[in-house]
């Protein structure tokens, strides 16, 4: 029994009944469904988007330019919304708006504020605002109208920017015109000054040279009148330090008489004194010695004699117990003869020391006595002495006084001369320096007022127009493409087209079995077997492909570039997911339908059919390269849009590989299958 007779077996089980008949053509139509319905529902959503009802508000109150004229924006963006419907666009009050957007009746909401045209004036006023555009949206109502409503943010906001810049640089250019004017005055009159410039330059360098040399005169007057004085002040300066020494010396040596006249007796008193309180000292301390040497013996015999006390009263019956008493009271009483001897051996120390010193000052003073009047006779000549000085500096010092004032008045008129000769001579360098400054500055003006109104543009009506359109819109997009979709739904088709039919494989195996009973039963070879049970399904996977491709190119009218490399390459792709859900099952059974689930769901999130691959994350990224939905994908999408077909070969050669390793499974199960066991007798999950 060869693989064709096994297909055709099981084709005529499925075909046996009209039940049977009527669940093979669901089994069909099932990739067509899936496929073409979804593909029809989103073909092309944003040609819908005028069905939208969306909300346009303008609270702009307007403003009033420089030029005074009236600025009002807002209401011409509102307007021109409404006008382009790209959306059911409402122009409403910014309550009902908020009240739209929060009940569902609008999708999103545009508002312009109340200070949008002063915003956008502010520019001129050198206070730049920026313009704000409010997007009001509710996720609750779909989120996509959130990204919706952000890309008709973005067209407002480039019009407004546009519209905005293209003002802006008509003004820019207006005032080009007009400085150019200016500057054409301006190179006559600096012309003018250049010349007159010249002129005072040549004057100023006359009237520098004459007031250097005079100066120079001036500052040698001064110069010699300024020594002289300093050495008249030097010398009077002096004369006046002398006189107020001299009378400080007289006054004070005459003070000194006065007060030490008496000094010769009173220091003779003071050393009989000094004399009397020696002798004294003397005497205390004799006394102080005598005390001390009593204490010492006091001492001694209260130390000698305690024995003899003790031994007396225990002689006279005293018990050991009335002896400790009496011995700790001798002690105390040692104690305190001991303190009082040591003071009075300190005090008679101190005495003998008092008595040694108070000689001494005796002795001094009685000195000090003997010399006094020979002090006292040369105070009087000193002071006699000072008193001539005294008068003969005051005469020295009144004389240079009188000269000081005149050689001060000299100085100080010389220094005012040769002050005001500087000031001429520098006024005089300045004003040269100043006017060859203004003669080089009044040359460079000219030269750059020249410079300038040849480099400011003085541009035509018609110019400035065409200037501040290209200012205002300065890029222009130009779209090219090597192939295009023409459709989201087109964009959409390979990846839901292959999806369909690896679903419209997988609902197969709910009714074909994998692998025929009887060639099980039989000596037929596993490779004939395992054929058999692919082949049945893969020819209604054909019919499916055929369906698939009818209603998406006609009933969709999604374009196909190359329509019969795309029906044969989608007939390859449906025998491969035929093959590959046919070794699941032959192979696991139940568990392997399940496997073919969830290998589905692996590769819908894998293949890259919506965002690009690259943006997965990078363990799915890993698996988009292995799995055979993605090279399904990639080879339709160049069938369908008309691109370069050569990567369609490696497409078809990772499909090939699946299904040649798809069937070989498939085979290995075939001949696992001819043994029976408990388990395939009675299995734990059937489905």
């Amino acid at each position: 029994m060869n693989p064709v007779r096994l297909a055709v077996a099981e084709l005529r089980r499925l075909t046996a009944s009209r039940l049977a008949r009527l669940a093979l053509a669901a089994l069909v139509l099932i990739p067509t469904l899936y496929g073409g319905l979804y593909l029809y529902a989103n073909h092309d959503p944003y040609g819908a988007f005028p069905q939208v009802p969306a909300a346009v508000v303008s609270d702009d109150t307007g403003t009033t330019l420089t030029t005074g004229e009236k600025l009002q924006v807002g209401g011409q963006v509102a307007d021109h919304l409404v006008q382009s419907k790209s959306f059911d666009w409402h122009r409403v009050s910014h309550a009902e708006a908020m009240s739209g957007v929060d009940d569902g009746t609008y999708a999103f909401a545009v508002i312009l504020p109340r200070t949008f045209s002063a915003d956008l004036a502010s520019t001129a006023e050198f206070t730049p605002r920026q313009a704000t555009v409010v997007l009001e949206t509710n996720d609750a109502n779909n989120y996509m109208t959130s990204m919706i409503g952000n890309q008709v943010i973005k067209q407002v906001t480039a019009s407004v920017a546009s519209e905005v810049s293209q003002t802006a640089a008509s003004k820019l250019l207006l005032g080009f015109s007009q400085v150019h004017d200016q500057l054409v005055k301006a190179v006559d009159g600096s012309e003018q000054l250049r010349a007159g410039a010249a002129k005072a330059g040549s004057g100023a360098h006359q009237l520098a040279t004459g007031a250097t040399s005079l100066a120079g005169g001036l500052h040698d007057l001064a110069s010699g009148a300024k020594r002289l004085d300093t050495g008249i002040g030097q010398a009077a300066s002096g004369a006046d330090n002398l006189e107020a020494g001299a009378a400080q010396l007289a006054s004070g040596l005459g003070t000194l008489q006065a007060r030490t006249a008496t000094l010769p007796s009173q220091t003779d008193q003071l050393a009989d004194g000094a004399e009397q309180v020696a002798a004294g000292n003397r005497a205390v301390a004799g006394y102080g010695s005598q005390a001390a040497t009593a204490s010492a013996d006091l001492r001694k015999r209260i130390t000698a004699d305690r024995a003899t006390f003790l031994a007396d009263l225990r002689a006279q019956g005293l018990t050991d117990a009335q002896l400790s008493v009496v011995e700790s009271r001798l002690d105390a009483i040692d104690g305190y003869v001991g303190t009082a001897d040591a003071t009075i051996q300190s005090a008679s120390r101190d005495l003998t020391r008092l008595s040694t010193g108070a000689d001494q000052v005796a002795t001094g003073a009685r000195s000090l006595a003997n010399a006094t009047p020979a002090l006292t006779d040369g105070i009087a000549q000193a002071h006699s002495g000072a008193v001539q000085v005294r008068d003969g500096a005051a005469s020295l010092a009144g004389g240079l006084d009188t000269l000081k004032k005149g050689s001060a008045q000299l100085s100080s008129g010389a220094a005012r001369a040769a002050s005001g000769g500087d000031t001429l001579a520098s006024g005089a360098t300045s004003l040269t320096s100043g006017v060859d400054a203004l003669t080089k500055g009044a040359t460079d003006l000219h030269a750059g007022l020249v410079k300038g109104r040849d480099s400011v543009p003085d541009p035509s009506d018609a110019q400035r127009k065409a200037m501040a359109q290209t200012i205002g819109n300065p890029v222009g997009v130009s779209n090219g493409s090597l192939s295009s979709a023409g459709s989201y739904g087109a964009g959409l088709a390979p990846l839901f087209m292959s999806l369909a039919l690896w679903i419209g494989a997988y609902v197969l195996f709910l009714f074909v079995r994998p692998l025929s009973p009887r060639a099980l039963a039989t000596s037929q070879r596993s490779v004939r077997t395992a054929l058999g049970g692919w082949l049945a399904p893969t020819l209604v996977g054909l019919v499916q492909v055929a369906a698939l491709v009818l209603v998406v190119g006609r009933g969709v009218d999604i374009r196909i570039a190359h329509p019969v490399l795309a029906f044969l390459f989608l007939c390859f792709t449906s025998m491969t997911f035929v093959a590959i859900l046919h070794a699941l099952a032959a192979r696991l059974g139940a568990v392997g339908k399940f496997l073919g689930l969830v290998f589905m769901v692996v590769q819908l999130v894998s293949a890259g059919g919506t965002f690009p691959w690259q943006t997965l994350p990078a363990p799915l990224q890993a698996v988009h390269h292995v799995v055979p939905m993605s090279h399904a994908v990639d080879g339709l999408r160049r069938l369908l849009y008309g691109a370069d077909l050569g990567p369609v070969t490696g497409s078809v050669g990772v499909l090939a590989a699946y299904l040649l390793a798809a069937l070989a499974v498939s085979t290995v199960a075939a001949r696992r299958s001819r043994m029976w066991t408990p388990k395939r007798i009675k299995p734990a999950l059937e489905l």
